[in-house]
């Protein structure tokens, strides 16, 4: 690394926003000649870094796929944002927290006086958030385990643990969302034709298949939307100070997408469904329930029922109504 040129250095920087540029672009953005530019490829791809000439129309250079990782080059901001995610990670993945620590001590190692001015007086803590009842931190392996065949579009068989036991299922893997500090696996089950949205936390991946499958669309057309609108995604109620349920005259994709963390949505009818939430008191806990503007009938328990009440003469009063 001693030898390489400053410049050398910038052009890796510029492959790594993951784009294809001929010489010419990337001439233009170093402020050098195109000959220049493929000498200093040349220099990287002596260091180990795997550049790749595109052919064709909308060809260029790109950063390839490394056999073997090779040092890498980040600019200020991307060391910055490198720093604050090895801080949050552990809150989401168990397993990874000592492995974080030493790849941010190495980080900041290598970083120039000004950028490691900028990161070393503060750090980043995860707190906990009530509202939510986050899930615990998933296990790392599993979700390589996960990403492993999702990048290479390999069935996937695994044990999961729902409301019908433990089963085994043979999936489709196709992208993995984190919401709600929950993870999910979006997958299409080929023998009961349908995609799902699974918890993570319920799948026990067993060995690898090597059978591979192909890419489909997924449903809305973005893995994320389709997460928030399953009402059926393996979601538990939370261990709230007070819970209670009614049913909402919505349609349960709606009431799934905005009900709160650690809350159950239940089909009923297509203009309906039954919801299950908590709060730390039965005021909040009915305040939640008419925030969806909507219905609600058929209120379980009893105390929620009166919390209700309370609201209303609360508001009643507040109109300058008569209770």
């Amino acid at each position: 690394m001693a030898v390489t040129s400053a410049r050398a250095l910038k052009l890796l920087s510029v492959f790594g926003i993951g784009t294809t540029l001929t010489a010419r672009e990337l001439a233009e953005r170093l402020g050098v000649s195109v000959r220049t530019v493929r000498r200093d490829i040349d220099t990287l791809r002596e260091l180990g870094y795997e550049i790749e000439a595109v052919r064709g129309a909308g060809g260029g250079y790109r950063l390839g796929r490394a056999t073997r990782l090779p040092p890498v080059v980040f600019d200020e901001d991307q060391a910055i944002a490198a720093a604050v995610a090895l801080q949050t990670v552990p809150a989401v993945l168990s397993g990874i927290r000592e492995n974080a620590a030493r790849a941010l001590a190495t980080l900041q190692q290598a970083m120039p006086a000004r950028s490691r001015i900028r990161t070393e007086p503060f750090t980043v803590s995860a707190a906990r958030n009530y509202w939510e009842f986050p899930a615990a931190p998933i296990d790392a392996e599993i979700i390589r385990f996960i990403g492993g065949a999702i990048n290479r579009r390999h069935l996937m068989r695994v044990d999961h643990t729902g409301g019908e036991g433990l089963t085994t299922l043979m999936l489709e893997p196709h992208d993995l969302v984190v919401w709600a500090a929950r993870w999910y696996l979006v997958a299409f089950e080929p023998e009961a034709d349908q995609w799902r949205a699974i918890r993570v936390d319920r799948l026990a991946p067993r060995m690898p298949t090597g059978i591979p499958f192909g890419r489909r669309d997924v449903p809305h057309g973005d893995p994320v939307a389709f997460v928030m609108s399953t009402h059926d995604r393996g979601d538990t109620p939370a261990p709230w100070p007070c819970r209670g349920s009614a049913r909402v005259a919505l349609p349960a994709p709606v009431v799934a997408r905005f009900a709160p963390g650690g809350s159950t949505v239940e089909h009923d009818t297509d203009s309906g469904c039954r919801l299950t939430l908590g709060a730390w008191s039965w005021a909040g806990l009915a305040g939640l329930l008419l925030t969806f503007d909507a219905d609600v009938t058929d209120i379980e328990p009893a105390e929620l029922r009166q919390a209700m009440r309370s609201l209303r003469t609360r508001i009643d009063e507040g109109l300058g109504r008569a209770p």
